[in-house]
């Protein structure tokens, strides 16, 4: 079942990659975006605003919807053979549910050349336009697989040498923590955090202090200064 993504800017990354692209439904002219389509033998059909609003269930479209298969997933272990630096690198998220987090996530997961993402097959944010439109095209670069349970799968990647490390607010100072391991970081729900029995699996907790008056980040936000602090640390500046 194809899908259909929208935005000017998510249809030109999609039209500079040849193949990716079925159709392209446009509501206003766009000389660039035709040129792409052209050049790459993709049709375009017209439509207008109120129909294009219709196909893609928003009206934030910019006047173009262009159709693609659904976005692949990948097996765990493919993500732990991807592993890009001397350790590995991979963000697993407990039932995140925004969409716009999860496009976050992606879009900085891709900037820090992570090895990829986990997340469960229910109660968590899927790959839909939404998230393709707010990871800017890191839905295409960074690998994504959606798993049955996180608890076993942490525990099978422990056995595989990864340590666990989980993001909560009683946990040591992000800062303290030396990256010079196999990491899987975890991201809890917006609400609720990490579950109990994923909690047990890590096998470190850290925190990020909060020294204002607001005492939580949103976890995209969170997710951002971790992911950089694991770069950070294995990275750091000549």
């Amino acid at each position: 079942m194809k899908q259909l993504l929208y935005g000017k800017q998510v249809a030109k990354q999609i039209l500079h990659t040849p193949g990716k692209a079925h159709k392209v439904f446009l509501a206003s002219p766009d000389s660039e975006i035709e040129g792409l389509a052209g050049r790459y033998n993709v049709p375009v059909e017209r439509v207008d605003r109120r129909t294009l609003t219709k196909l893609t269930g928003s009206d934030n479209h910019q006047g173009v919807a262009v159709e693609v298969d659904p976005y692949k997933t990948y097996s765990v272990d493919e993500i732990v053979r991807n592993k890009k630096d001397t350790y590995g690198f991979i963000i697993m998220l407990d039932e995140l549910e925004d969409p716009h987090n999860l496009g976050a996530v992606l879009r900085t997961a891709d900037a820090v050349q992570a090895d990829g993402v986990i997340f469960k097959k229910t109660h968590n944010a899927g790959l839909t336009p939404t998230v393709a439109k707010v990871s800017a095209g890191a839905i295409d670069t960074v690998k994504c697989a959606e798993v049955t349970n996180l608890t076993r799968t942490a525990q099978d990647l422990k056995k595989k040498g990864y340590w666990i490390v989980g993001a909560d607010m009683d946990g040591q100072d992000y800062r303290s923590l030396k990256y010079d391991f196999n990491t899987v970081l975890i991201i809890g729900n917006e609400g609720k955090g990490i579950s109990r029995l994923l909690s047990q699996e890590c096998d470190y907790v850290v925190s990020l202090p909060m020294k204002g008056s607001i005492s939580s980040l949103n976890a995209s936000v969170s997710a951002g200064i971790l992911m950089y602090s694991v770069y950070a640390s294995r990275f750091p500046l000549e």
